[in-house]
């Protein structure tokens, strides 16, 4: 199932906050522009940029003290802009300010505000509110605004109960059905997917875009290529273009299946796409960058990445990171040094995501001197190093043979680490420096105290680890 969360990472994108809601789907695409935006009012710009002292309702209740009027563009347009910027505490206050001020709540005011307790509250929160409604508010929009957080949150049981309720109701839509499908193809369930999809159809649903990428997914993620170019072929005769996300998609799925030649041909329609510098442009040269570098196609990724200068023209961190990787898997050395120097002397927040893909081309390819050198410039910095780093610094320092060295930034990490992390922290391959070390040398002290560390991490069975290592010391 690898390749439903590599596509996945392409598709799944939450649609705009400041775009018209869809009723907060987990499967929403990036809506249309709309009209050209008002000037914002004074109240808005009251509200928006208040400081951390001050509550909404606090703000608008002082605003209607003074005989002021707080319109119902004012709420949309501060609904959308603190979800649009992840605020959605100050976002909930805005809901809880109309209901305590005697404010009429529509459907939809309703069906945002159980989004945003369950981004604030967890699902309970949102289905409290959702049962306390009225019947005359238990709407198409509400009953889709909870069908979304039980997506999104992967309760599947009770998205499916409610999901069957609102089929009695005649609630269905395409965006229902895509919310659903989402949740399926998140749980790594493709064929419930597809069988949903025929079920749309056979009712006279008329799938989507966002439907037609999680057909196309789930039925790479099946190994079925001829179903793909069947989805392809109807959504051609139904008049429905490709989007970016489309393309990469296929470009993912014929890379990933060895398919180069098809792999190329749909990153050649993404290139020949008209984009504006948005979002958009950034995830697709990210895309491109990362598959070129896959197939081996260099001039395909310095295509990408001056397409990507010309649309950002200072990229950041991110976009240097997906570049740096690409040229490591091309093994491009001098332009690799070139573009990480370029970044070094550029950047206005050092990010050592970057430094680590020099480190590690370095200590792949046991150049030693390259990545002690890369080393002390990082070890200097004073800066915190991710864990990332700490495992490349453990991993250098046992080729050098600087044992108490590397245990500690063992130990470092560890005590870094939450236990999620613990599960990569430190790498196999680190582990495997270490054995091989503690394997061939008589360091029966240091390999205790590596046992005594590993311990921490319950990936390694310390005991056989133990009487391994003590049968190599006395060379059994």
């Amino acid at each position: 199932m690898t390749i439903m969360r590599t596509i996945g990472r392409l598709l799944l994108q939450e649609s705009s906050a400041s775009s018209p809601p869809r009723w907060l789907c987990t499967a929403a695409e990036k809506a249309a522009p709309g009209p050209k935006q008002r000037r914002k009012t004074v109240i808005f710009h009251k509200v928006a940029k208040a400081n951390s002292k001050s509550t909404v309702p606090d703000i608008l209740d002082k605003w209607v003290s003074e005989g002021k009027e707080v319109r119902r563009y004012d709420i949309t347009d501060l609904s959308n802009y603190f979800r649009k910027h992840k605020k959605f505490q100050a976002a909930l206050q805005l809901y809880d300010w109309m209901q305590s001020s005697k404010l009429e709540l529509t459907d939809a005011d309703h069906a945002i505000r159980i989004d945003l307790l369950c981004k604030t509250g967890g699902v309970a929160s949102a289905e409290k509110y959702f049962n306390s409604l009225q019947v005359s508010d238990k709407t198409r929009k509400t009953y889709g605004a909870l069908l979304g957080c039980y997506c999104k949150e992967r309760v599947l049981d009770k998205a499916l109960e409610i999901f069957e309720e609102m089929k009695v109701s005649n609630y269905m839509s395409t965006l229902n059905y895509n919310n659903l499908a989402s949740l399926y193809y998140s749980m790594e369930q493709p064929a419930k997917v597809v069988s949903l999809v025929q079920e749309m159809e056979e009712n006279n649903i008329a799938p989507d875009i966002y439907t037609y990428n999680l057909l196309i997914n789930s039925y790479a993620a099946m190994k079925n290529l001829d179903a793909i170019d069947e989805v392809l072929e109807k959504m051609k005769s139904n008049n429905m273009d490709c989007n970016l996300f489309t393309y990469g998609n296929m470009a993912t799925i014929y890379c990933n299946s060895g398919l180069h030649e098809k792999a190329n041909a749909f990153l050649g329609l993404m290139e020949n796409m008209k984009m504006q510098p948005d979002d958009d442009v950034f995830e697709a040269c990210r895309t491109r960058i990362k598959l070129y570098s896959e197939m081996n196609n260099r001039s395909g990724v310095n295509r990408t990445w001056e397409a990507l200068k010309s649309a950002f023209p200072t990229p950041n961190n991110t976009s240097y990171l997906f570049m740096l990787l690409a040229l490591s898997k091309l093994g491009d050395q001098e332009n690799l040094e070139k573009l990480f120097k370029e970044w070094e002397e550029g950047c206005s927040s050092y990010d050592y995501r970057l430094p680590n893909v020099l480190l590690e081309y370095y200590i792949n390819r046991n150049m030693i001197e390259e990545a002690s050198s890369l080393y002390d410039s990082l070890a200097n910095r004073g800066d915190e190093p991710n864990l990332r780093t700490l495992n490349l610094f453990a991993a250098l320092c046992v080729k050098t043979s600087q044992i108490d060295l590397a245990l500690k930034y063992l130990e470092t990490g560890l005590s870094k680490a939450k236990p999620g992390k613990r599960k990569w922290f430190p790498t196999d391959e680190t582990i495997k420096f270490f054995l091989n070390y503690f394997q061939g040398n008589n360091d029966a002290d240091r390999a205790e105290k590596f046992i005594q560390i590993m311990k921490k991490t319950n990936r390694v069975d310390t005991n056989s680890l133990l009487s391994n290592i003590k049968a190599s010391d006395s060379g059994i």
